[in-house]
């Protein structure tokens, strides 16, 4: 799972590609979103989305985020599903 931060006033609108979202099958939603789905610990504001990917994917994911202009930071966090 990636915790990723938003550039000020992003609504997070594209943050991945339709292809790499195809591709990986790749979840992104908002703090909220992930809260109801029980991953607790995240704050719910406006300029945070999570993106669940299989372990597989996770690579591919990191090389789209590093070059999203969208985000200003991302953090890696192992998940057992």
């Amino acid at each position: 799972m990636f915790e990723v931060h938003l550039t000020a006033g992003n609504d997070g609108e594209g943050l991945l590609s339709s292809e790499v979202l195809a591709e990986t099958q790749a979840q992104v939603m908002t703090g909220a979103e992930a809260k109801a789905l029980g991953f607790d610990g995240f704050p719910e504001g406006d300029d945070l989305r999570l993106v669940v990917v299989a372990e597989k994917d996770e690579r591919w994911i990191e090389k789209a985020l590093e070059r999203a202009p969208n985000v200003s930071g991302y953090r890696s966090h192992r998940v057992d599903m």
